[in-house]
């Protein structure tokens, strides 16, 4: 919906683009940050913003949602409960919601009962793990995202360990056809069994279209449900007994999320004959071998549908993202079952069967003497944490801050890592021994936001970008450090205002910043080369493409881009006008490709997507346009003319960046992969998840070479890094943003890692 003319353009840094919808607390818009992410931000009604119980309740909302992240929610990227109208930007996800879909197109059939069922468990199960009860759980807050179901809208949930309730006596929260029959009459017993009981009703109406206590009026339907048994009809085994027991009236008697994973992993659709309106989810049978056999869906086709742990809405990441710094979340796995989970979702109960060229399935591991290269002499597969103890500087992450969306590089057989709440350290690429952790605590770090970037190594000098906010978040500080990358010891360190401007090390110099004014300097030294300015108004993010230097630069206010392509010898400019929203992608036969994001498009799944390259000779200012074949959203690739896109959901598509044709598309059991990593030397293109997942693709034919299970025991998303595959002279080396780090032998995946 457009925006009306007394709302606001922007919001905490957020220009907004239009409204999403308008409810009781406040409205909803789609913003955008200067990067191109997109974000829901909800901004709370001026007439209750000076109620203190209402900015309270607000505020309670804001708590919870930090604490939840996961595969199938939308987690807090930025908030503000003490702006003059509060607001809270959450991740923007592309899709109607359940009860528009079944508005429009009536009850889930084939293979959709069973995905939405899987994705809603999984949603719970990460509520629960941060201790929340969402409490209104209905097909108005579930949004049907191309990549699986996404549960929204924590407006009415709390804390399970928060007794203190904000409602006055006799105050209804939630939506009585979906509620427990606990939230009617003991508020006091309300907890994740209520979340239960309310997922059977919601599966219920998604399947039959009616309610399993519907009434004529929200008192009768409150009676039915503390009173009635469920109106079951046109459901059958097994999949009625299931949701007998979710809507059973005590709690006790209600099946753990876990059980219920199990159960609809367990099940595959198939219409009951001679009734096309009963729905039958079939227990899948052991084969003679001993194997489950899923069989097919109703139509006919393997049961494949979508799931992943993006935690956010993809817009390609050139430089790190700007605006407010992230609010992070945190969620445990539970085992294989739980791990396991999205995979099902993606491809079906069967699909590490067989593999074909079309990427659907895992084949076996390749032997080591048909692609892959030798690995360095003194490599063993291994697997440790940024937080390892180390032998030299400091022992652990800064006190106080929080540990997560950490990212390495590596540099002649050493990874060097660092992140939020992770001080920078050195990794030994061979056996994942902790060489050195530098000692850059600053004095009275306690309670401190910390967050350190690597900008790369040049001339035996590790180059940081530190961020520091104090406790209160009243001061902040930047510095630009280099670190000896032998000792850690810190060479030199210079203050920065990079407000305008995204830092980079380019070549042999390391841009430094004050404002407009850009300084390059020397790696190892520090000492300056020389200085430029940006455009006024503009925010320009750096980046090395071959042997250039370029800068792309936005202006929000009136929207203008510009590419600055900069000498590197001295800093002069020459500007380049470009589309206001895109991106620098690469370098493609010598000239510039940026990516173009569709604005508005019936093939865009969202407002980050894209859909043409613009080619750009920097000299003559030559252009020309590839069209792609679709639109697609999702991490890009550029690497020797081909374009690779990892979606959200795992799929990944390979384009001639020449032409725009589709060469090949994927599927993967990765949730949320980052940005793809290609290995010229085998042809092999690498990805991993924040799950710790990783996978193997032949880049020319597009098959799926191997996928390993997870590897991290706590899964990050919503953050500004994502996980990446790094080459080791031969090895992988996987960074996860909750700081694992682990190395594989790309020959031989399946082998245990030893201990870093």
């Amino acid at each position: 919906m457009p925006l009306h003319r007394d709302d606001p353009r922007s919001v905490g840094g957020y220009r907004l683009v239009d409204r999403l919808g308008a409810g009781g607390m406040g409205i909803v818009y789609r913003g955008r940050a200067r990067s191109g992410r997109e974000v829901a931000v909800k901004v709370v009604h001026s007439q209750y913003a000076e109620d203190p119980v209402f900015r309270t309740r607000f505020r309670q909302e804001i708590e919870a949602v930090r604490k939840v992240s996961g595969a199938f929610t939308a987690p807090v990227v930025d908030a503000d409960p003490e702006a003059a109208r509060p607001w809270m930007a959450t991740q923007y996800v592309p899709g109607r919601s359940l009860a528009d879909r079944l508005r429009e197109r009536g009850p889930l059939r084939g293979a959709e009962p069973r995905q939405l069922a899987l994705g809603l468990v999984e949603a719970l199960r990460d509520i629960h793990r941060a201790g929340v009860v969402h409490r209104d759980l209905k097909p108005a807050n579930v949004l049907m995202a191309e990549d699986g179901p996404r549960v929204i809208d924590f407006g009415i949930s709390r804390a399970a360990e928060n007794h203190q309730t904000l409602t006055e006596t006799g105050q209804m929260i939630g939506t009585p056809p979906f509620m427990s029959p606990e939230q009617f009459t003991d508020a006091r017993k309300v907890g994740p069994a209520s979340d239960v009981f309310s997922l059977g009703a919601l599966l219920v109406y998604a399947v039959t279209g009616r309610g399993p206590f519907d009434a004529d009026s929200p008192y009768l339907t409150a009676y039915r449900v503390v009173h009635d048994e469920p109106v079951l009809d046109g459901l059958a085994q097994p999949l009625r007994g299931v949701l007998e027991r979710c809507l059973a009236k005590e709690v006790a008697d209600r099946p753990e999320l876990d059980e219920l994973a199990r159960e609809f992993a367990a099940v595959r659709p198939e219409p009951a004959e001679g009734d096309p309106q009963t729905v039958s989810l079939r227990l899948d049978t052991p084969a003679a071998d001993g194997k489950t056999s899923p069989g097919n869906d109703a139509d006919g086709t393997a049961a494949t549908g979508s799931g992943g742990a993006s935690g956010r809405t993809y817009a390609p990441r050139f430089g790190r993202r700007r605006g407010r710094r992230p609010l992070w979340a945190v969620t445990g796995t539970a085992g294989a079952l739980a791990l396991g989970l999205t995979g099902y979702l993606l491809l079906g109960a069967g699909w590490a069967d067989s593999g074909d060229a079309t990427g659907t399935a895992t084949a076996p591991a390749p032997s080591a003497s048909s692609r892959w290269s030798a690995l360095p002499d003194g490599w063993r597969p291994w697997q440790t944490t940024v937080n390892e103890t180390a032998p030299l500087g400091a022992r652990k992450a800064i006190a106080g801050g929080f540990e997560g969306d950490s990212a390495c590089l590596m540099h002649d057989l050493a990874a060097y890592c660092a992140g939020q709440g992770v001080l920078p350290v050195r990794l030994d690429g061979l056996t994942g021994r902790t060489v050195w952790r530098a000692d850059l605590a600053p004095a009275h770090a306690e309670g401190a936001d910390y967050w350190a970037q690597l900008l790369g190594v040049r001339e035996g000098a590790l180059l940081v970008r530190q961020n520091i906010t104090s406790a209160d978040g009243q001061t902040e500080t930047i510095h630009v450090v280099a670190l000896d990358t032998k000792t850690g010891a810190k060479l030199w360190s210079r203050e920065v205002n990079d407000e305008n401007v995204d830092l980079v090390l380019s070549g042999e110099v390391v841009l430094t910043a004050d404002g407009r004014t850009v300084t390059a300097r020397s790696p190892r030294t520090g000492a300056a080369r020389w200085t430029m300015e940006v455009p006024d108004g503009y925010y320009c993010s750096f980046s090395t493409v071959g042997a250039d230097l370029y800068a792309h630069c936005t202006l929000d206010g009136p929207e203008k881009s510009l590419v600055l392509a900069v000498d590197r010898t001295d800093g002069s400019v020459r500007r380049i006008e470009v589309p206001y929203a895109s991106g620098i992608l690469g370098g493609l036969d010598g000239r510039l490709a940026l990516v173009v994001w569709t604005e508005e498009s019936e093939t865009s799944v969202s407002g980050s997507a894209y859909s043409r390259l613009l080619l750009i000779d920097p000299e003559t200012n030559t252009r020309s346009t590839t069209k792609l074949a679709q639109a697609y959203d999702g991490e890009p690739t550029l690497v020797d003319g081909t374009l690779w896109i990892a979606s959200a959901n795992g799929r990944v598509a390979a384009l001639s960046a020449r032409t725009g044709k589709q060469l090949w598309q994927t599927p993967t059991s990765l949730e949320g992969p980052g940005k793809a990593t290609y290995d010229t030397r085998t042809h092999t293109l690498y990805l991993a998840s924040n799950s710790g997942r990783v996978a193997a693709l032949d880049a020319r034919k597009g098959t799926l070479l191997w996928e390993t299970l997870p590897r991290v025991a706590r899964v990050f998303s919503g953050g500004t890094i994502g996980p990446e595959v790094k080459l080791n002279e031969g090895a992988l080396v996987v960074t996860a943003p909750d700081g694992t780090v682990f190395s594989l032998d790309p020959a031989h995946p399946e082998r245990e890692p030893a201990s870093g």
